[in-house]
């Protein structure tokens, strides 16, 4: 019997499979219920983390609004806060959480994704990478210290290790090369966590560091990769890498064949992932973390999520709308103004019109974050997976 096709309706509840930060609270299947501690506050998971990549989601919406939308975990970037207002200045502002006025856990991301997709010109060494500003053109350096210093000066929660994001695709000679320079990076990058939260003046003395698996689309390095990385016993892991090219499918197989390797006591995350179907067929895989532009962006189009499928809100038909966007919710957009009114908005090129639906269709996958966590709690995810996989992306 094929992996994926094994019974999901076995629900098993988890006593013993836990360490210090993260418990794994129950199981059906591959698809996991649990919780992690951090410094700011106790996350449940699976959860969806909100894309603040300069310290505010784009469409207008702050810290406040965060809380409002049921956010748990706010996102952030290394590299463009590096750039501007650069992480020293974060730091004597308080850090990160200060300065954008938010108390709960924050994750930053490494800015290797950014650097390998933002910079025109990059030179790749073993020390770490050197490339150009995307805003003024100045040559920066980034490497594993870098990256942590820059990290533990914003004092995030959850800092994610300094890797190469392996373009789709990629010769299977160059990805394993990549993958063991990524693994000499983590090493250096779990010395210089450890060592800037020893600090006495450490913005967060217990910021945790995840590991990132890559390997691109071949399952043999994603294996060899996992297998090595696991045994630095790092408090969480991530796969990075997808979602850059690649089917969905071989995103689903490339899960399947690295689940098996990660460490059952720790939190897995799959960076930059996705839609919400991508969210619901990811969970069923055994991952716990996801974040992803997609709401904020899409939003900013006119393209809002629902629980019935995708609208387009400037679409003539909805020019008398009354409805609300989505009848089956009731986030603050759709508790207060109608279908007409923000394609109104739109058409008339107001800012508001972007703030509500981005409000919106954050708040969407937040929820569905938080009913895939009842439906596990409830034993019935298998249930939920099979009604809303042939839904959610549907567009209406």
């Amino acid at each position: 019997m094929r992996r994926q096709d094994r019974p999901y309706s076995q629900i098993n509840v988890i006593g013993s499979e836990e360490n210090d930060l993260y418990r794994l609270k129950k199981q059906e299947g591959r698809a996991r219920r649990g919780e992690l501690e951090t410094p700011h506050g106790t996350v449940q998971t699976p959860v969806f983390m909100n894309v603040g990549t300069q310290g505010a989601i784009k469409g207008a919406l702050s810290a406040c609004d965060l809380k409002t939308l049921d956010c748990q975990v706010e996102l952030s970037n290394t590299y463009h806060l590096h750039v501007r207002p650069g992480d020293t200045l974060i730091k004597e502002m308080g850090g990160l959480h200060k300065f954008m006025t938010w108390d709960g856990p924050i994750l930053t991301d490494s800015g290797g994704f950014q650097i390998f997709s933002l910079a025109k010109l990059r030179k790749i060494t073993e020390e770490g990478v050197k490339f150009n500003s995307h805003v003024d053109g100045r040559h920066i350096f980034m490497g594993p210290e870098e990256s942590m210093r820059i990290q533990s000066n914003l004092g995030s929660d959850i800092a994610m290790a300094f890797d190469e994001c392996i373009k789709i695709p990629s010769p299977h000679e160059y990805v394993k090369r990549s993958c063991d320079r990524t693994y000499r990076w983590l090493e250096r990058c779990k010395k210089a966590n450890a060592e800037y939260n020893s600090e006495d003046d450490a913005v967060n003395p217990g910021q945790m560091l995840f590991g990132i698996n890559q390997g691109a689309v071949f399952h043999d390095l994603r294996i060899e990769h996992m297998k090595k990385i696991a045994e630095l016993d790092l408090p969480g892991y991530a796969i990075g890498g997808l979602a850059v090219g690649e089917t969905h499918q071989e995103m689903y197989d490339t899960i399947e064949a690295v689940e098996e390797y990660m460490p059952k006591d720790k939190p897995r995350y799959l960076m930059g992932v996705g839609t919400p179907v991508n969210i619901i067929e990811s969970v069923y895989r055994g991952v716990d973390f996801f974040d992803c532009v997609m709401p904020a962006r899409n939003g900013r189009h006119g393209h809002l999520f629902t629980w019935g499928g995708i609208i387009n809100i400037k679409n003539e038909k909805y020019a008398k709308d009354s409805r609300p966007i989505d009848p089956q919710c009731d986030c603050p957009v759709c508790r207060r103004y109608s279908r007409a009114y923000i394609r109104h908005l739109f058409k008339a090129e107001e800012m508001l019109a972007m703030r509500l639906a981005v409000m919106h269709n954050l708040y969407f996958y937040n929820s569905l974050t938080r009913r895939i966590r009842n439906s596990l709690d409830e034993g019935c995810f298998d249930v939920f997976r099979k009604k809303y996989r042939e839904i959610l992306d549907k567009r209406i």
